[in-house]
């Protein structure tokens, strides 16, 4: 169980760096100025999507056969570590917003997290651990953590480290999670 959530952790905060969903974070805390209610937003939209997203990765888990799940879970590491090596980037519209910070980080973070790397990541976790509920324990925290750097500190942590970085970092992670879910299938001779 604590081996889902840490893993569930760090693999979205750290593919969470440079993502758009970040640069979400960024945009709304220069707006909005108002970190908590941006924190309480990303929470809640946060728990919804990937909750979901947990819970689908655990059912497809139940229905295809192990050995092929490890493969399908390994290319789709591996495959999250190549798009964790392109950039992310954000065009929003400089509008005035119609609902407050809470309600508008809300319901920006669930439409913008639908199809991310992030979510799909989490299908993936919620099919390796084959438990929803910890995988978006872990999720979510590694979202918070991830987000709040951009929320509370914004610009100045990531002029610090070059994007560049963050990115390759966040795909020998992926990467590596990919070689680990075939450790079954090649320890057991599949």
């Amino acid at each position: 169980m604590l081996q889902a959530i840490l893993s569930s952790f760090i693999v979205v905060a750290v593919c969470e760096m440079g993502d758009k969903t970040q640069l979400l974070s960024l945009v709304l805390a220069a707006r909005f100025k108002k970190p908590w209610p941006i924190m309480a937003g990303i929470f809640v939209a946060t728990i919804f999507n990937h909750a979901l997203a947990s819970y689908a990765g655990q059912w497809v888990s139940q229905v295809v056969r192990p050995d092929v799940m490890a493969y399908i879970l390994a290319a789709s590491f591996i495959a999250f570590g190549f798009w964790a090596l392109h950039s992310d980037s954000l065009d929003m519209k400089e509008k005035k917003p119609r609902f407050g910070a809470f309600l508008t980080t809300t319901i920006l973070f669930f439409l913008v997290e639908m199809g991310d790397k992030t979510q799909l990541a989490t299908v993936a976790l919620g099919a390796r651990y084959q438990s929803g509920w910890t995988v978006t324990i872990g999720t979510t925290f590694g979202m918070l953590a991830s987000n709040g750097l951009a929320v509370f500190l914004g610009h100045k942590l990531l002029d610090k480290v070059p994007m560049k970085w963050v990115h390759w970092f966040a795909a020998g992670l992926f990467f590596l999670f990919g070689l680990y879910s075939l450790l079954p299938v090649i320890y057991l001779g599949r």
